[in-house]
């Protein structure tokens, strides 16, 4: 009879299969991220890319795309910036939703303490990105 899994690695088989799909979630967010990012910079490269650039004088102004509305609607338009500021979004969202995972499994685990420490980090997250 071969030594029970949690001997051999210090983690039960719950806790194994919970860092498998953790890591796989952040790999494809990041991918994904990436991917989108790239496809909104070519498509910049495309649209824009025969423009020159005045380096000369400098014109600061505010991106339309600072809400999620706003780059949703860019994105569904076709525009280029906003594709780019959506993988950016994607980027973000990725180890939030790695909180939320490990939320939902320490509570289907009935590991209420670790799940409320879970919860607060994520409630620290949102209040952080929502302006707090």
């Amino acid at each position: 009879m071969g030594v029970p899994h949690s001997i051999v690695t210090g983690h039960s088989e719950a806790d194994d299969r919970t860092e498998h799909v953790v890591g796989t979630l952040l790999r494809v967010g990041v991918f994904i991220a990436a991917a989108v990012t790239l496809a909104g910079g070519a498509l910049y490269l495309v649209q824009e890319g025969s423009q020159r650039p005045n380096y000369h004088a400098f014109h600061g102004q505010l991106s339309p795309w600072r809400s999620l509305t706003a780059v949703a609607h860019g994105v569904a338009a076709g525009n280029a910036q906003a594709i780019v500021q959506a993988g950016v979004v994607l980027l973000i969202a990725t180890p939030i939703a790695r909180v939320a995972l490990t939320m939902v499994a320490f509570a289907v685990r009935k590991d209420r303490l670790y799940a409320l420490i879970s919860a607060i980090v994520l409630a620290l997250l949102a209040y952080g990105l929502l302006g707090g």
